[in-house]
């Protein structure tokens, strides 16, 4: 049985559920909320097409990050240790790396169901995180 699952959250109905799932499936392990603040949806400045991180859009995304984990620890069972990180990075891989550099058991993370054409272009940060996982990978529909 995971000591230390890896629930990545970003507001969705789909991380809810893979929330839920953990939860439910791992009452005494520890469970640990990620938050990755992607930079590319900072959007873009004037300068040559860079990404433009200003302080404000970055204290946004915290208490943005801050508020999901609130709602999510008032979700969680009595006896349930709940520990939350943000990171800032490209999802699927921050992601992993956090699971590599933390010692995490296992991740449950929401899949946005694409299907077709806008998962070929779109990608699928779940379907990346179970290709590159360093644990078991649940991803909750």
């Amino acid at each position: 049985m995971p000591k230390h699952v890896l629930v990545p959250v970003d507001g969705s109905e789909q991380s809810q559920q893979a929330l839920d799932y953990a939860f439910t499936e791992f009452p005494s392990a520890t469970v640990t909320l990620l938050h990755v603040i992607n930079p590319a949806r900072a959007g873009y400045g004037a300068q040559a097409g860079l990404p433009s991180f200003s302080e404000e859009w970055y204290d946004e995304a915290e208490a943005a990050a801050e508020e999901l984990f609130s709602e999510a620890r008032a979700d969680a069972p009595e006896g349930v240790t709940v520990e939350t990180a943000v990171e800032v990075g490209q999802p699927a891989r921050t992601i992993v790396e956090f699971a590599e550099e933390h010692g995490s058991d296992a991740i449950v993370i929401g899949s946005h169901g694409r299907q077709g054409i806008s998962r070929v272009l779109l990608g699928s940060v779940a379907e990346a995180v179970v290709r590159r996982a360093p644990c078991p990978v649940t991803v909750a529909r």
